[in-house]
């Protein structure tokens, strides 16, 4: 296997020929669903996301975005992630949102630098333990292939659990796809970081919900944030800043979406809701993503 570096200058000069880009973020079970239900309705109003030139996964978003990347049909995703869910324990173990703010305290402290932040977040995920073969399995179930990568280029996000630096894993690079996926699902307090080349790796929306900063030299990126009605603007808008002239296109849940997805985003039974949300909400987002799209 190829050694694996963070994201940096070699992973940004190899987007610069690209013209499209998707940013799918972070956002548990009902951001899987929310995100499928506005690819799908996109795709219904002429805008197939599947056309891209990159696609950047974080979390929640490397599950749609292997989908999206493979040109499949989410609608099969979205019917079988809330009955998968309730049916592996597995899945989503019992941990309240308390324990998962709690281990997530150091991303929060003004007086830590980031990198320092995601280290200490990663040392008590190492520290906790758990087995991490159920978890890989349970995401390997909900890709639509496990033995390769799409040929169009699919970035999936995660962040090295010592040393608090971010990779972003494609075609090429050696590390199976389920395996990067899961890394990149893994929520430190609800699931173990997984071993990919004898180094620990968990969320990489442990650096950012969205990553959109990894669409570089796209020309047009449309980015799917599935917990932008619960996280602070800046951190995008410093991201989408870094995209110099890209035109961006930026959907959030509406209120309907929000009311209906909460908080307690890994609930299975918030799925089927999400869905509907997401293609519904994707009615009024098909013109301008059609603008976007086809200026390009």
């Amino acid at each position: 296997m190829r050694p694996l570096a963070p994201y940096g200058a070699a992973h940004r000069r190899q987007t610069g020929r690209m013209r499209r880009g998707v940013v799918l973020g972070g956002g548990g079970i009902a951001g899987v669903a929310w995100e499928a239900g506005i690819v799908i309705g996109l795709r219904r109003a002429g805008v197939d996301l599947s056309s891209a030139d990159v696609i950047v996964g974080t979390s929640a978003g490397s599950i749609v975005g292997s989908h999206v990347a493979f040109g499949t049909d989410l609608q099969a995703l979205a019917a079988m992630t809330p009955a998968a869910a309730g049916a592996d324990a597995a899945a989503v173990p019992a941990v309240s949102l308390e324990v998962i703010l709690s281990a997530l305290a150091p991303l929060f402290d003004q007086g830590l630098d980031p990198v320092e932040g995601r280290r200490r977040v990663g040392a008590a995920a190492r520290a906790a333990g758990g087995d991490e073969q159920p978890f890989i399995a349970r995401i390997a179930s909900l890709l639509p292939a496990t033995d390769r990568w799409p040929q169009r280029r699919f970035l999936v996000t995660a962040v090295d659990a010592e040393s608090g630096e971010l990779v972003a894993w494609h075609r090429g690079c050696g590390v199976p796809l389920d395996r990067a996926v899961a890394a990149s699902c893994a929520v430190p307090a609800v699931y173990p970081p997984v071993t990919i080349g004898g180094r620990r790796y968990m969320d990489g929306g442990i650096r950012s919900a969205t990553n959109a900063d990894l669409a570089a030299g796209c020309s047009a990126v449309i980015v799917l944030h599935a917990i932008g009605h619960l996280t602070p603007r800046e951190p995008l808008q410093t991201e989408l800043a870094a995209l110099g002239t890209a035109a961006t296109l930026v959907i959030t849940p509406d209120d309907v979406a929000a009311a209906l997805m909460g908080t307690n985003l890994l609930d299975a039974a918030i799925a089927g809701p999400a869905l509907e949300a997401g293609l519904t909400q994707a009615m009024s987002y098909g013109e301008p993503a059609h603008a976007i799209w086809q200026a390009t």
